[in-house]
């Protein structure tokens, strides 16, 4: 926890950003009767019955000191989905950085090992020499700043019924475009100081 809690003290100087990532699932719902539209005095009206259309995979990349974030949505959240973001990540988003530092939660596809699944040798080694994996501890999830982002994104964009692969990657792109022209970022004040107070029923006592 101290480890995670003491990377978001530590100065990112831009060649070598901090960036924290995190995935979640969504629902497609399509409505089965078309709903009625707001006008004057009367608010939507959308029937309760839908038609699930599958689930999507959301992984977001988040910077919070520059304010910025790419959400993108996938069929699946294999081992080679994984792969394939942090290339993005480190070849298109941030290719000028000599190293990335990014911060995961603690799951066995989140490992420099995958790009193995996707790419040959060499271009595998190529990209885990820029990348410097972090990990939450387990059950600590909570410590990763994307999952406050991604409750952004929830309350501002997912509240609602999105019936198709299209319309979700529209509503991300321009939910995204709003963000990070607004630079929006997040100040994390919990730091390791903090933890020895408020979580020291964590720390072993050593008068045991």
């Amino acid at each position: 926890m101290e480890v995670v809690l003491d990377l978001y003290t530590r100065e990112h100087p831009p060649e070598e950003p901090l960036i924290c990532m995190d995935e979640a699932a969504i629902e497609l719902h399509k409505d089965v009767y078309p709903p009625q539209p707001m006008q004057p005095g009367c608010d939507l009206k959308q029937d309760y019955h839908y038609d699930r259309e599958g689930v999507r995979a959301l992984f977001m990349f988040f910077d919070p000191i520059r304010g910025w974030r790419r959400v993108t949505s996938r069929e699946h959240r294999t081992r080679i989905d994984w792969a394939e973001e942090v290339k993005q990540l480190l070849d298109e988003d941030y290719p000028h950085a000599r190293k990335v530092k990014l911060l995961c939660d603690n799951l066995n596809t989140y490992h420099i090992a995958s790009s193995s699944k996707q790419y040959d040798a060499d271009e595998a080694h190529r990209l885990a020499r820029r990348l410097e994996l972090f990990y939450t501890p387990r059950n600590g999830s909570w410590l990763n700043i994307t999952e406050i982002e991604l409750s952004v994104l929830r309350q501002q964009c997912l509240e609602r019924r999105i019936g198709t692969d299209l319309t979700l990657n529209q509503e991300l792109a321009a939910w995204q475009h709003q963000r990070n022209q607004e630079q929006a970022q997040v100040q994390w004040r919990f730091t390791t100081k903090d933890a020895r107070v408020k979580l020291r029923r964590l720390y072993p006592n050593p008068a045991n």
